[in-house]
C-alpha cells in the first residue's frame, strides 16, 4: 500500500519538547525519560525525528508509561520542510523520490538493528509507529524474529502496510485507527480484524470516528474532535505499554 498525499498534511502543535538529543548506536536520536529497564522505540512519520509533534508525543509516553523513549532519525539526515508540508502545497516536494530514498526496503534493516541495540540494555521493549512508522512496528513484531525484537507494538494510522505484515505479527499489537484513512484502507482494516484475533496474541483495536489519517501526530488541536482523538489515542498507547512493559 502506497502512502498518499494526505500523509503530508497536518498542523504543528504548541509546546516545547523536554528531552535531549543523543545517539542510538550511530543514529541521531531524540531521547525522553530515563527508565533503565523499560524502553519504547518510536518510529516517526514522514516529517521525521525533528518535527516537534513527534517529540512531544515521546515526552508524554516517557512520563506516563514510565519508560525511556528513543525517537531515532530513520531518514538519516533527510528533513522535509514542515512549512511546505503543513501548507498542503506539495508542488515543491518530490514525493516519488522520497519513497525511493526512504522506503521499506531501504530502512527496514536499520530499524531492526536499532531494536537489537536497545535489547542489549533494556529488559522490556515496546515499539510505536505513526503513519510511515506503522509498517515498521508491524515488522518489528513479526514472527520471523527469534527471540522477539520487541515485547509489544502500537501504531497510529499505519502506512505502507501489507496483508503479509498483518498475517505475521506475533507480539501483542495495538492499532489506533481513524475512521477516514485512505492509506490504512477499509480493506486492510477488515483484514486486520479478521486475521489478528486468530493468531493467539493480545489485540487492542481502537476506532476513532470522524477523524482522518494523521490525526494522532499531525491533527489540528484547535478542532474539538481532533483534540479529543489525539488525547484518547495517546492515553490508549500509554495504557497499552503500561500493561505490557511493566
Amino acid at each position: 500500500m502506497a502512502m498518499k498525499s494526505c500523509c503530508f498534511t497536518g498542523f504543528e502543535w504548541s509546546g516545547t519538547p523536554s528531552g535531549k538529543v543523543g545517539k542510538l548506536g550511530q543514529i541521531d536520536s531524540y531521547i525522553a525519560g530515563d527508565n533503565p529497564d523499560v524502553v519504547i522505540l518510536m518510529i516517526h512519520d514522514a516529517l521525521g525525528w525533528t518535527f516537534p509533534n513527534g517529540r512531544l508525543v515521546a515526552d508524554h509516553l516517557a512520563k506516563e508509561a514510565n519508560a525511556t523513549v528513543y525517537l531515532p532519525d530513520f531518514f538519516f539526515g533527510e528533513v522535509i520542510d514542515p512549512a511546505i508540508i503543513l501548507s498542503g502545497d506539495l508542488s515543491k516536494f518530490d514525493f516519488a523520490g522520497f519513497l525511493q530514498r526512504q522506503g521499506r526496503e531501504v530502512r527496514e534493516g536499520a530499524i531492526f538493528e536499532a531494536a537489537k541495540e536497545l535489547r542489549k540494555t533494556y529488559k522490556k521493549i515496546g515499539a510505536i509507529g505513526y503513519c510511515y512508522g506503522g509498517w515498521a512496528a508491524f515488522r518489528l513484531g513479526a514472527k520471523e524474529h527469534n527471540p522477539p525484537l520487541v515485547d509489544a507494538i502500537s501504531m497510529g494510522h499505519p502506512s505502507l502496510v501489507t496483508t503479509k505484515d498483518i498475517d505475521e505479527v506475533a507480539v501483542p499489537v495495538q492499532i489506533l485507527a481513524p475512521e477516514h484513512d485512505f492509506v490504512y484502507t477499509p480493506e486492510l482494516k477488515a483484514h486486520t480484524l479478521a486475521t489478528i484475533p486468530k493468531l493467539g496474541i493480545e489485540f487492542d483495536y481502537h476506532h476513532y470516528p470522524g477523524v482522518e489519517h494523521g490525526a494522532f501526530i499531525r491533527g489540528d488541536d484547535t478542532k474539538p474532535g481532533e483534540r479529543k482523538a489525539m488525547a484518547n489515542a495517546k492515553t490508549a498507547a500509554v495504557a497499552w505499554f503500561n500493561q505490557h512493559l511493566h
